[in-house]
């Protein structure tokens, strides 16, 4: 008796529970925290209006449209293959100035670009005798040039130079070292060969860049008198420099 009725309330209980899971309220879902207002809402492909993927798959298209452009165009000068660079040589400027704005004009047109300074001045060599203290000591040592049978010689009169005395400007060093030992043969130690010395300075610009750009076009743009290119070794006239008749 006691188990009939024991068996009876474990059914009852278990019928009960059956039907309060099948009838109870869903759960809330948890809301999702709050983003803040200048980040977009993730949207999934399935949630999007198809309007809004048409608009978001152009607007995409329309971004790309530059780059491509850009890189068939090959406009850019770091996209240059670096085996269809060439080198080149523009110059000279004699003010810092002028070939500053020249380096700035040609910039966007090349891949590399460099300014140096190349000294200027007289050519050849020259044989001295060194600065005398005063005019009477270097007419001195000219009058014994003189008795030594040479006869080539000029007291500076001027300058850092004065009361030094020249005995001979020539074309390269071996005559000027010939010029020199006879002097010290025939006692005179003092006098050195020596090239002249620099007048003053000019800048060149050197550069490189891809197969587009046009030398001619840009010796003529930043005014300069000539352009080489170092790999063929010769000289080119820029075309806003003349040519000299004659």
């Amino acid at each position: 008796m006691h188990l009939r009725a024991l068996i009876v309330l474990l059914l009852v209980m278990n019928v009960g529970v059956a039907l309060w899971w099948a009838l109870r309220p869903d759960a809330a879902a948890e809301a999702a925290p709050a983003l803040p207002a200048d980040v977009p809402r993730l949207i999934l492909v399935s949630e999007a209006d198809p309007e809004q993927l048409r608009a978001a798959a152009l607007n995409a298209a329309n971004a790309a449209q530059p780059s491509a452009q850009v890189a068939a165009e090959g406009s850019d000068p770091a996209l240059v293959d670096p085996e269809e660079l060439r080198c080149f040589s523009f110059g000279p400027w004699a003010e810092a100035a002028d070939a500053a704005a020249a380096r700035e004009r040609l910039q966007p047109e090349v891949v590399r670009i460099r300014s140096r300074e190349a000294a200027t001045g007289a050519t050849g060599w020259r044989v001295m005798f060194p600065p005398q203290a005063d005019r009477t000591q270097a007419q001195a040592v000219v009058e014994r040039l003189l008795a030594a049978g040479f006869d080539d010689h000029f007291i500076i009169g001027q300058g850092e130079e004065a009361n030094a005395i020249a005995l001979g400007r020539f074309g390269g060093e071996p005559a000027a070292r010939r010029h020199e030992a006879a002097l010290h043969a025939a006692g005179f130690g003092a006098a050195v060969a020596e090239p002249p010395g620099a007048t003053g300075a000019e800048t060149w610009i050197d550069l490189a860049a891809g197969p587009g750009f046009d030398p001619d076009q840009a010796g003529a743009a930043t005014g300069a008198a000539d352009w080489a290119a170092p790999e063929s070794g010769r000289l080119q006239r820029s075309p806003a420099r003349p040519a000299l008749e004659g």
